[in-house]
């Protein structure tokens, strides 16, 4: 824990483990049979071993904050949308967690306008936070996220393979990033096992888990740029106030489609289950 990456370890054409630095500023080494980057959409691993992801176009970009709470509001996931502004209020333990999106390249701007300006915003979108957003106290508060919707082609080389956002990194829309990196560990542990209690795990093992977990990255991530398109743009860009009137028609007609999203986010469309001899009793 605590400590991170800085460059891998090859010898012979493959990856054989990672330098790494602690906190305290210690370095050192670990060898592996296999090294997975699972880092993050900024993967060390992945740009020291080479693979280049293939870049999607994203319209927004999103800012991180809290307000307080109180507990005994609803547990809801509530988003607002009005006036070019867009924010999502995630209720979490003991205080809200919100996003709040708008274009893309516009955190310099944001934070020169300063802090008041920022909460002006804030209370635009999400009146019912209004008497919380002095809880902002500067925009040291408020965290800048690059969105980024990439996918690698190729997810391994010998001895090394990435999973996750460092695969594919996902947009914030429908906080399905955490599930689909999640499914690919347990496709990872499930598929690999094998192998890497034979001792060595070969390029054509390393190939499966991308078969595997493919599909599903590709239709979340087609989903996504969709809400992109049809949702989101129009709202930061001012041109409507809500969700297409079409598609809360068909939700408000057909009250079994609301559990589709649902299902897909919660669950996915490729759900991952660990084999009975991994599972605890």
């Amino acid at each position: 824990m605590n400590t991170e990456v800085t460059s891998l370890i090859s010898e012979a054409g493959r990856v054989a483990g990672v330098r790494y630095r602690t906190a305290e500023g210690t370095t050192g080494e670990i060898r592996a049979d296999l090294t997975v980057g699972c880092d993050g959409r900024w993967s060390v691993v992945r740009r020291e071993a080479g693979l280049r992801p293939r870049e999607f176009p994203v319209p927004i970009d999103t800012w991180w904050f809290r307000l307080p709470r109180d507990g005994d509001e609803k547990a809801e996931l509530t988003p607002g949308m009005r006036d070019g502004h867009f924010a999502v209020v995630i209720p979490r333990e003991g205080y809200f967690q919100i996003a709040y999106l708008a274009a893309k390249g516009l955190d310099g701007r944001l934070r020169a306008e300063g802090v008041e300006a920022f909460r002006d915003r804030i209370r635009k979108v999400l009146p019912q936070q209004a008497d919380r957003v002095d809880a902002i106290t500067s925009m040291d508060d408020v965290k800048h996220l690059d969105v980024r919707l990439n996918l690698l082609p190729r997810w391994h080389r010998e001895g090394v393979l990435c999973i996750g956002d460092a695969a594919h990194a996902m947009s914030p829309i429908g906080g399905v990033g955490i599930n689909l990196a999640v499914q690919d560990a347990v496709a990872t542990a499930r598929l690999l096992a094998g192998p890497l209690r034979r001792g060595r795990v070969s390029g054509r093992d390393l190939e499966r888990i991308r078969r595997r977990r493919l599909l599903p990255t590709l239709v979340v991530q087609a989903i996504q740029r969709t809400m992109h398109r049809m949702v989101i743009r129009p709202v930061i860009e001012g041109r409507r106030n809500g969700p297409p009137r079409a598609l809360v028609a068909v939700m408000n007609a057909i009250p079994v489609a609301r559990r589709i999203p649902a299902y897909v986010i919660g669950v996915g469309l490729l759900p991952e289950h660990a084999p009975k001899w991994a599972r605890r009793d």
